[in-house]
């Protein structure tokens, strides 16, 4: 079951993805995230990609983000992003977007989108073959000062080219970089 663990809607259960290629995002994991970024959040435009269920934004929304952009390629968690917004009655504060990440922060870029946080959760495979960060940098979608968060396989052999790593840290077989 997700939850969500803090914040105005602490405690909403949030439904999941009926399908294994899409992988919440543990309770324990979630709560070491926000507890590193919790002084980010409130009151910031936060991009969630690869959402999957969007536990990680309505998490962010909860505890003060102004507003989350929810970034999915898979139809079927496009729908329960969808779901679980209206069970917090937070789709107001929340834009859910059905595309491929790179063609959707192109998008974003056209629009004069930046963000404080951009939190990426890619398919651990994904990041053998490609950089997710590149669109990001080479859009200028981040803030000045903003942090793209990764979450990856603690193992991925993944080396990061366009931001600076300022941090990791690894909880079982993930760990978070924060770049700026």
């Amino acid at each position: 079951m997700i939850r969500v663990i803090g914040g105005i809607y602490k405690g909403k259960k949030l439904k999941r993805v009926p399908d294994t290629r899409v992988r919440p995002m543990p309770q324990k994991l979630k709560e070491a995230l926000f507890n590193i970024i919790q002084d980010d959040v409130k009151g910031c435009v936060f991009l969630d990609g690869f959402a999957g269920t969007g536990s990680v934004g309505i998490e962010a929304l909860s505890r003060g983000a102004e507003k989350v952009i929810f970034v999915e390629e898979y139809f079927p968690a496009i729908k329960v992003i969808k779901i679980n917004l209206a069970k917090c009655e937070a789709e107001e504060r929340a834009r859910v977007i059905h595309k491929e990440f790179n063609r959707a922060v192109i998008q974003l870029a056209k629009e004069g989108m930046k963000f404080k946080l951009v939190f990426l959760d890619p398919p651990y495979k994904l990041l053998d073959e490609r950089d997710p960060l590149k669109v990001v940098k080479k859009r200028e979608v981040l803030e000045p000062g903003g942090k793209v968060i990764l979450r990856h396989y603690h193992k991925s052999r993944f080396k990061p080219k366009y931001f600076e790593l300022k941090k990791q840290t690894t909880i079982g077989d993930d760990t978070f970089s924060f770049f700026e």
